[in-house]
């Protein structure tokens, strides 16, 4: 039995986010109150096998495979693919659950050009053939749930299209992002279309739970909308940012200036830690969420994006009182 079938409703999970959601973000939203289900970073399917030079490499030596841990109490977990090659996602699809994932999410919404050049991510919208043929072949090749996350068009508003086609290949959850990918993320998401993308469900196959997914900005606010529309469960993204009590109910100023920096002190040493591959320089989108909203925030913030590493981080506090 899949996981997705024992959550009770309505659940609410992480959002999958580009150099956000890494094991060690996660380790950090687990200790303060976990999602009902955790989900990666989006990783390249292609990437998982080929070296720029076309040729496969040991999984050991493939630097996409630091996006693919799983950290102590991040479970139920779902690794996140993205290709336009059912072969690549089937490989991807295998290896993610060797790997001990609990699921598999395709990606079928991203609008970075470089995705979608590829005829991956939002790509797939345009070529709902190829996308139902990916679905099969990542079933095909593991025994875990296969779930898609995606939008409701690419230039205009399809969902009468889009989601049933999505709905044919039987996936074991959608998430609808209720935006296009020509809004990206410009326009208020259309919250009221998932009433719409409901009553489809319902006629086609009511078994697959839908989740919302768009300016979703807490908890509280996450009940308000699944109860209004009838989806099953909710994605929260950037209201993870500087909040990684989200989970727990808590809103952005429900949280201490102590509590939030001892959490990006928390973050940054936890990083160093278990992705020591990447760049600290990724964590300071983190600085920016973090340290805001009070007296003296830009001058803090000026001072900490300055630092290389979680000592340097921890010294800037000191020295600023902190």
């Amino acid at each position: 039995m899949s996981f997705w079938e024992n959550l009770s409703r309505p659940f609410f999970v992480m959002a999958p986010l580009a150099d956000v959601t890494d094991v060690a973000f996660r380790a950090l939203v687990a200790k303060r109150g976990k999602p009902d289900v955790f989900w990666t970073e989006f990783v390249s399917a292609d990437g998982l096998y080929y070296t720029r030079e076309l040729k496969k490499i040991p999984d050991a030596e493939n630097p996409l495979m630091r996006d693919l841990l799983i950290g102590e109490g991040q479970r139920p977990i779902v690794a996140q693919i993205f290709s336009a090659k059912p072969e690549m996602i089937a490989y991807a699809a295998r290896l993610v659950e060797e790997l001990g994932f609990d699921g598999v999410d395709i990606n079928m919404g991203c609008p970075d050009s470089s995705v979608e050049k590829q005829g991956a991510g939002a790509g797939l919208i345009k070529t709902p053939e190829l996308a139902v043929e990916i679905v099969k072949a990542a079933q095909g090749a593991t025994a875990l749930p296969v779930s898609v996350k995606t939008r409701v068009g690419y230039n205009t508003e399809i969902l009468d299209e889009w989601l049933p086609k999505l709905l044919s290949a039987e996936p074991a959850a959608i998430t609808l992002h209720l935006r296009t990918r020509k809004e990206m993320s410009l326009v208020p998401a259309r919250w009221e279309l998932m009433k719409r993308a409901v009553e489809l469900r319902n006629r086609i196959n009511p078994c697959i739970p839908l989740i919302g997914n768009g300016d979703v900005l807490d908890l509280d606010d996450a009940k308000a909308r699944v109860a209004d529309t009838g989806c099953d469960g909710a994605m929260i993204g950037r209201g993870m940012f500087g909040n990684p009590w989200v989970f727990a109910g808590r809103k952005t100023g429900d949280t201490s200036l102590t509590e939030k920096l001892a959490a990006l002190l928390e973050l940054a040493q936890g990083f160093e830690k278990l992705v020591p591959a990447k760049n600290f320089s990724i964590l300071k989108k983190h600085v920016k969420a973090f340290v805001t909203g009070f007296d003296g925030a830009a001058e803090l913030r000026a001072r900490l994006m300055e630092a290389n590493s979680a000592a340097e981080l921890q010294s800037a506090l000191k020295s600023a009182g902190y």
